[in-house]
């Protein structure tokens, strides 16, 4: 279909969550000096602009990133995240906001390795400049979930897969199954963290079942809704599972989500959660 495009939703209460997760499990593995892969199966355009037509149609991120980006009581867990996105307003006004690509950028170091996949075609040539002078990055135009087969294991024996597709078509929730699954296959050491977001709870529930049924150990699930679930359109909540977390993951998410979940849902509706779908 390709007709989702994530700069109506940059920076809204989805992308704090995902690029949260994404950034402390990338501080996680720089912690040794081995390098790492960081693939990134729908990485979209990299960069986008906050007072674009698509971007002010909604303002989805008032009500997320610009809620928090220059809070002096963010909590330490908070930090890495915040800093890729000061790193692209210099100018201390919120005009960019990064896509997973660019904190990726901002967070690896030298030795490590960034592969990039988008198939949207305007989306694409835009991912494709951000990375033309980084000699880490190499970006495909291309179907990501074929990333898991292509790029796994990397030589390194270390990495973290981010898979955030659309969810255009209901069958996104059981490719993404299949994906970790053919991923974990050639990679059972690696850490995968997939985004979902919350339209109608009956389907990450059964996303959640299938990924069970597939008998890989250490699946964690962080959850944060700004709304209660409803059957009406729209999504009032997202979430990321993460196959191998790093051992500090759930702890650093449990202090952080409470703090996270008042700045972007004042009203207070919605909740927190940091689950072991799967334990060791």
């Amino acid at each position: 279909m390709l007709s989702y495009r994530h700069s109506f939703h940059a920076g809204n209460h989805a992308d704090v969550l995902k690029h949260t997760v994404q950034s402390l499990i990338i501080q996680s593995l720089g912690e040794k000096e081995k390098p790492f892969l960081y693939l990134d199966t729908h990485a979209g355009a990299g960069r986008y602009l906050l007072n674009s037509a698509h971007a002010e149609r909604t303002g989805e991120y008032m009500e997320g990133i610009g809620r928090i980006w220059q809070n002096p009581e963010a909590p330490e867990p908070l930090k890495p995240y915040l800093s890729a996105v000061s790193a692209l307003n210099p100018s201390g006004r919120l005009k960019y906001y990064p896509g997973s690509p660019l904190i990726a950028r901002h967070l690896l170091r030298e030795q490590d390795t960034i592969e990039l996949t988008e198939l949207h075609p305007t989306d694409y040539p835009l991912l494709r400049n951000e990375f033309l002078k980084d000699d880490r990055a190499r970006v495909a135009r291309g179907d990501g979930y074929q990333q898991l087969k292509a790029k796994l294991p990397p030589a390194s024996r270390r990495g973290l897969i981010l898979i955030d597709p659309p969810y255009e078509m209901k069958s996104d929730y059981q490719a993404v199954v299949a994906g970790i699954q053919e991923g974990y296959k050639r990679f059972a050491t690696g850490v995968f963290a997939l985004w979902y977001p919350v339209v109608l709870r009956q389907q990450i529930k059964r996303m959640l079942s299938e990924l069970q049924a597939t008998g890989i150990k250490r699946i964690l699930q962080i959850e944060l809704a700004v709304r209660p679930d409803s059957d009406q359109r729209g999504m009032t909540a997202s979430g990321m599972i993460v196959i191998n977390p790093p051992w500090k993951l759930a702890t650093e998410m449990e202090a952080v989500l409470p703090w996270l979940h008042k700045q972007l849902s004042p009203a207070g509706t919605g909740h927190t959660l940091v689950n072991w779908v799967v334990p060791e």
